[in-house]
């Protein structure tokens, strides 16, 4: 630094010091309306966008994609494209120690290898275009680690390929050419081009990451939407989310109330004596960490099955606390339940059902427990519409549009059907077997086969029917 140079500092640095800021309440005062600001935009995020709800950790769930947190992804999925590189091969401590220590050490070694006196930023152009580069390379690393994943090897394979270029080899050719520039600045040349060039490598580096980066994207749009898991978050829709489950897991060998003693119409274990479980000698004497060790890991003894994932049966680990909480909530007369909504939204006069909006969540609720693969039900599964329709063996007399000796109304209604090749055997026995249907449930019912039997809200409305209204009595003279 010369002499003239060094005197125009000290003449600024004085100016400024005699202009000065005090500490208190200068400095302190803009650090509160920063920190209010951060304050705000947190409590903005966190009110209307969220974090969305996850089920509890589960070991046995395999198909579980783990992922760090936001300010991670980047190391995340630095860490799975380097991987990638056939000389370098997947060494985690490469990513996890090594690439962050040489950050770190950068940033302490700074003032040792950036000595220039200049401080505006015109004058900075090798620091601005490096860490620039970086932090968009860190946030295009954080957008590719959000996209879903491929659903084939062939596209993942593509996909790889296409990140590995946008989120290594590019920011990795511009911060080369960057260092080399800065390592070789000599002369004319440099003194002419110092602010273009890094500026225009730097541009055209940073065009080339996000244009990548949208290719991306964009084939990322096409990729099938990962399966939603629902996540009851309220103590009601816990409890909902229970009734369900129990009806198609539970409500087969005790029950729909919990109540029976004796099993019926299961086979390897008719007449099998049980203890209804809502009893007080069940709820009672158990605590939660009890039922759901005797829900996950069954009792082979006693004939029933395991059913959490990790022992061979359907439920997760929410999905098993939510029966217990169902339990609790139901039977348990420590607890006071909340109101629980209705299981479908009531029907008004000449209003017809839908599939979607009345009869899934009752199918699911009374009939799914019996009526799905595996179980002994005439081959007439309800799980899905077309199963509805569709399954079953006598699947021509099932459900016949417009028809109220339909076996399925017989049945709902405690009429069952007869084999008419033995008319003293049943063929179908009343449904559910274990239950009696309310008779709001058996309306939506029949208004629903006698309409057509619409799928969908919008088929169901094009078929309502306003009733007719009753004429006014004439008043008698």
């Amino acid at each position: 630094m010369n002499e003239e140079t060094k005197k125009k500092i000290n003449e600024r640095y004085q100016q400024e010091l005699n202009r000065g800021e005090f500490f208190w309440p200068d400095s302190i005062f803009k650090d509160l309306i920063v920190s209010l600001g951060i304050f705000v935009v947190l409590l903005l995020l966190a009110t209307f966008v969220g974090i969305a709800a996850e089920p509890k950790a589960d070991p046995a769930d395999t198909s579980y994609l783990p992922r760090p947190e936001w300010y991670f992804l980047f190391l995340f999925k630095f860490l799975a494209l380097y991987g990638q590189i056939p000389v370098i091969g997947k060494i985690e401590w490469l990513a996890t120690v090594l690439v962050p220590a040489i950050g770190i050490g950068l940033l302490t070694l700074l003032p040792l290898l950036d000595k220039s006196h200049y401080r505006h930023y015109s004058r900075r152009i090798f620091a601005l275009t490096t860490m620039g580069t970086v932090i968009l390379d860190i946030v295009l690393l954080t957008v590719m680690a959000s996209l879903p994943v491929p659903p084939d090897a062939e596209e993942l394979a593509a996909s790889t390929t296409l990140q590995a270029i946008g989120g290594l080899w590019i920011p990795a050719a511009v911060l080369t050419l960057l260092v080399l520039i800065y390592a070789f600045r000599r002369g004319m040349f440099w003194e002419s081009t110092r602010r273009s060039i890094p500026l225009w490598i730097t541009v055209a580096g940073s065009l080339a990451m996000v244009a990548m980066t949208v290719v991306i994207s964009a084939r990322a749009a096409a990729y099938p939407k990962p399966e939603e898991v629902e996540v009851a978050s309220t103590l009601v829709d816990q409890i909902v989310a229970g009734q369900d489950l129990y009806s198609v897991q539970c409500v087969e060998c005790h029950g729909d109330d919990g109540s029976v003693a004796v099993i019926e119409g299961v086979e390897g274990l008719e007449g099998e004596e049980i203890t209804p479980i809502n009893s007080t000698d069940v709820l009672y004497t158990l605590t939660d960490s009890a039922m759901y060790e005797v829900i996950a890991y069954g009792r082979p003894n006693a004939g029933m099955t395991p059913f959490g994932k990790a022992y061979g049966g359907e439920l997760s680990r929410s999905e098993i606390d939510y029966i217990i909480t169902f339990m609790r909530y139901t039977w348990d007369d420590r607890f006071e339940a909340p109101e629980i909504p209705e299981l479908f939204p009531p029907l008004a006069a000449g209003e017809v059902p839908s599939y979607d909006v009345h009869i899934a969540p009752i199918v699911k609720r009374y009939c799914v427990s019996c009526h799905r693969a595996g179980k002994d039900n005439n081959n007439y599964l309800m799980t899905t519409y077309e199963e509805i329709l569709t399954t079953g063996d006598q699947v021509d007399n099932n459900i016949i549009a417009g028809d109220m000796n339909s076996y399925l109304l017989q049945v709902i209604q405690g009429t069952p059907i007869m084999d008419p090749a033995n008319p003293t055997e049943e063929l179908i026995g009343v449904m559910p077997p274990k239950s009696v249907l309310k008779p709001n449930v058996v309306d939506v019912f029949i208004r629903w086969i006698m309409n057509g039997m619409p799928r969908t809200a919008e088929e169901a409305a094009a078929l309502f029917v306003e009733p007719t209204p009753e004429p006014e009595a004439t008043p008698t003279p």
